[in-house]
């Protein structure tokens, strides 16, 4: 047999795509070795690295024998990237020379080998696992440090493997003569058992109730947590902005079990995921300095930005404005649709983008315009600079603004502990999604919170009365809000009203809504 067939795996975009690995030797000619089927530098070099682990491994190097080895990595118009097909490569020469003997069919192998065999961990097991089952595969085999990662999919059976000779050790069933019998159990590798999803407490850090004063914050990041709403909080410097953006992810509900395995996915394969999985919603925190293609991701491989990282958890922008112009419009899709599209020549994606988004900001550049403690030094050409950044679009889709103003130095002095306490908000915010579940189940899209409806179900889901949309159309008349503006302003006061149990929206909910719309900031 001079030719050798196995199946491997790598990651596309934020899914895995099923790579067949097909080796053919000629042997008694000059020595050649061909890769093709665009690999990438990474994938080129697997020919060294899988050479030396073969060697290392106890088996012939290719490179030290008269004979021609193509091997092809099939689909031919998809660009192999990373160092996934090392492993696969090396079984299919193996298979293809004769020397080792298996069943290929219904296995995947995933990993990169070093000189000396062993297997190292890959970015995206958990996708390429998901892309395996669906397409009928039943055994897969990868480095010891991604089985638990990939056995939290049930339904087919994960092989962890230190090297390159435990694999072998497994699959291969050497030819058995008359009277013999194979006695190779003590070399087969043990099947993971699923991995159990157990969500980790947060012990210590900053609760709500150490953060003195600033009720007006509290309520309205409440708010934002019962609907999924976005907020910006502006005042000056030290007031307890960040604090309070970084403690509001405590008050989100837990993520149930697909929503876990969706973002373990995105964040493995963006080789940033620091747990087998993840429980809890995800906190992102880009620099104010971060480009364009950072935030919203590209690059001349299209890989996933902040905003898809911080899909179904909350994107936190300290010093919005101070965010170049570009950066802060290119919200506008995500804020929006909560998905993100982009197109490069090489191709186009769409990521996830469903987060609630945080900003944070001063009211001038120096930070102390409308202080009463400090005075303003900003020229008037920067206060006009700091505002031209935020742009009217990108104002109307935050649904929540609020002041974070001084705090009084006898009240930042007291300390008994008299604030609500984060497990206390937390409780109020589930209930609120609790209601909210009862009103979105069975839905043909899936909405999940207020901040989910469109215009169309507006009037099914949050009807208001005639002396209601009396008191909000003559507000919005005299605010002039835009109609993106009018309609989240009645998705905020739905909110509030299910944080007050209240079945139908009330004219006190319609006012409070209208209060958090931003004003001179």
């Amino acid at each position: 047999m001079s030719f050798g067939k196995v199946y491997g795996a790598q990651t596309h975009l934020l899914k895995g795509k099923i790579v067949t690995i097909e080796v053919d030797i000629t042997k008694g000619t000059l020595h050649a070795f061909t890769l093709v089927g665009l690999p990438d530098k990474a994938v080129d070099e697997s020919k060294d690295r899988m050479s030396s682990a073969l060697k290392n491994s106890g088996y012939n190097s290719p490179k030290n024998q008269n004979q021609k080895i193509v091997i092809s990595l099939s689909p031919a118009d998809l660009k192999k990237e990373g160092p996934y097909f090392d492993l696969p490569i090396a079984l299919a020469y193996l298979l293809s020379a004769e020397e080792i003997n298996f069943d290929p069919e219904g296995k995947i192998f995933l990993g990169e080998l070093s000189l000396n065999g062993e297997l190292k961990p890959i970015k995206g097991s958990l996708p390429l696992v998901q892309e395996a089952k669906k397409m009928g595969f039943k055994e897969i085999f990868l480095p010891k440090d991604n089985e638990k990662e990939a056995a939290l999919v049930d339904g087919v059976d994960i092989y962890g493997a230190k090297n390159l000779k435990e694999v072998i050790d497994h699959i291969n069933t050497p030819k058995i003569k008359k009277g013999e019998k194979e006695n190779n159990l003590k070399n087969k590798i043990q099947k993971a058992n699923k991995t159990e999803i157990i969500k980790k407490k947060k012990e210590g850090g900053i609760d709500f109730s150490d953060i003195k004063g600033q009720e007006g914050a509290k309520r309205g990041l409440m708010i934002a947590a019962s609907g999924g709403h976005n907020i910006a909080m502006y005042g000056p410097p030290g007031t307890g902005k960040t604090m309070l953006a970084r403690v509001f992810s405590n008050i989100l509900p837990d993520l149930d079990l697909d929503d876990c395995l969706e973002i373990t996915g995105i964040h493995s394969i963006s080789g940033i995921l620091e747990d087998e999985i993840i429980t809890e919603p995800p906190f992102r925190s880009p620099h104010h300095t971060a480009s364009y293609v950072s935030l919203i991701g590209g690059g001349a491989n299209i890989k996933p930005g902040e905003v898809t990282l911080a899909h179904k958890g909350v994107l936190f922008l300290d010093e919005f404005p101070e965010f170049e112009k570009r950066v802060l419009e290119s919200l506008r899709q995500p804020l929006e649709d909560n998905i993100v599209s982009i197109s490069r020549a090489k191709g186009s994606a769409t990521f996830p983008s469903n987060f609630i988004l945080i900003a944070a900001m001063n009211p001038c550049p120096c930070g102390n315009k409308g202080s009463k403690q400090k005075q303003c030094i900003c020229k008037p050409s920067d206060l006009d600079r700091y505002k031209r950044k935020l742009s009217g679009p990108i104002m109307d889709r935050i649904d929540i603004w609020v002041n974070v103003s001084n705090v009084d130095y006898d009240k930042l002095a007291d300390d008994n502990g008299e604030g609500e306490k984060t497990e206390m908000i937390k409780q109020k915010v589930l209930k609120a999604r609790e209601i909210q579940n009862k009103r979105f189940s069975g839905t043909q899209r899936k909405i999940k919170t207020n901040s989910d409806i469109n215009v169309k179900e507006l009037n099914i889901y949050a009807p208001l009365d005639e002396e209601t949309r009396k008191i909000l159309n003559q507000s919005a008349e005299r605010l002039q809000l835009s109609a993106r503006a009018y309609h989240r302003t009645i998705k905020l006061a739905r909110t509030i009203a299910d944080l007050e149990g209240e079945d139908n929206i009330k004219a006190s909910h319609i006012l409070e809504a209208l209060q958090y719309r931003p004003r001179e900031i």
